[in-house]
């Protein structure tokens, strides 16, 4: 695809810690390389990869302190990475420059608007987290910043409304779709990752992925064989223990971390539950879906309706009820039949959704958008 002079890409975002806006940049990032780009990773933050990345994509990080809430931290921090940032653009002056999530998206903007490098800002949640909430000098300046932006990609088609009910986003008009690829997974082992049926989930470790719910929902499943693993970390974790705990769960409810053999635990799970509250474009149901394991999602801003169609390849539930989150549990859990039924319709997301097809979306805008 590119042979003599390869073209710069370079990828921007927060960190690469576990997450899924770290996983979609990650499997990009791999793909280009592979075809024959130049690849860079500039994180804000110090972080080391959570997932595998090609040996000839450069990784950089622009700060390493921890961050902190004080104003003078924050004008030092501001001022660090931008100035960081623009040193390495000017240096490397990639063809185009892509980031995700918002607080990348704005850096990455103004520092290519300063050197005149076109850039793509995709955003992966809901907007009511991020942007509406920003106050109104910081919402004009975001908007500045995305207007400019040859494309704001976003993973589906619910989030640009979410992005149009506030102003000044009212008259953003360069919207693209992109749908988030399938991670593609080692070959599953066919070892017990654990002694027992379970029911998975997966995700940070936030208030946004709705542990709480599924667990309290859990604890009205009367299989005591059937478990509930949860894999990934983040700032609930303490709140999630002991709520396991007052709940009497600890013998059937397992934070069990964030996994790197994810393939094993989807493949051998009873069902996979998405219980967010909102979502942008949900990777770990994807990445389940893939493996052919059953799901249950709640039909949560944005995303899960443009993945399941329920009772046909998953069950989607209203978001936040427990009740029917647990009676949908038990639905799959009870009836083998319907249970393989949404396994065998979850699989064909591979098609639909694979890294081939995502990766050439956002190739094809890239290449519109700087004419490499």
């Amino acid at each position: 695809m590119v042979t003599e002079s390869p073209e710069k890409l370079l990828f921007a975002i927060s960190s690469l810690h576990g997450g899924g806006a770290e996983r979609v940049i990650s499997n990009l990032a791999n793909y280009y390389d592979a075809a024959g780009f130049q690849v860079s990773i500039v994180c804000l933050n110090a972080s080391k990869p959570a997932y595998f990345l090609s040996e000839g994509i450069q990784v950089i990080s622009l700060v390493s302190s921890t961050r902190r809430t004080g104003l003078f931290f924050r004008i030092w921090y501001a001022g660090l990475s931008f100035s960081r940032l623009r040193r390495f653009l000017k240096k490397e002056r990639p063809a185009c420059a892509i980031s995700f999530m918002t607080s990348a998206n704005i850096w990455t903007g103004l520092t290519c608007l300063s050197l005149n490098i076109p850039y793509l800002v995709s955003e992966r949640i809901t907007p009511d987290y991020t942007l509406n909430r920003f106050n109104p000098l910081l919402k004009r300046l975001s908007f500045a910043v995305y207007k400019r932006a040859k494309a704001v990609v976003l993973p589906s088609k619910g989030m640009i409304e979410g992005f149009r009910k506030t102003s000044p986003f009212k008259k953003l008009c360069n919207f693209e779709v992109i749908n988030n690829p399938i991670s593609e997974f080692p070959i599953p082992t066919k070892e017990p990752v654990y002694p027992g049926r379970f029911i998975l989930a997966a995700g940070r470790l936030s208030p946004q992925k709705g542990f709480d719910l599924l667990i309290a929902a859990f604890r009205r499943v009367e299989e005591k064989n059937v478990h509930l693993l949860i894999s990934g970390e983040g700032e609930q974790r303490a709140l999630l223990e002991e709520q396991i705990s007052a709940l009497g769960l600890s013998e059937r409810v397992k934070l069990i971390g964030f996994r790197e053999n994810m393939q094993d635990y989807y493949r051998q799970a009873e069902l996979f539950v998405l219980s967010s509250r909102n979502e942008g474009y949900p990777n770990a149901l994807l990445e389940a879906m893939s493996m052919g394991t059953a799901c249950i999602a709640t039909d949560c801003e944005y995303g899960p309706s443009d993945i399941l169609e329920s009772g046909k390849n998953g069950l989607l539930i209203k978001t936040g009820n427990i009740y029917q989150m647990a009676t949908a549990i038990k639905m799959v859990l009870d009836d083998p039949i319907l249970k393989a039924k949404l396994a065998l319709n979850a699989k064909r997301i591979n098609e639909t959704n694979s890294l081939a097809n995502t990766s050439a979306k956002w190739l094809e805008l890239i290449r519109r958008s700087t004419k490499i």
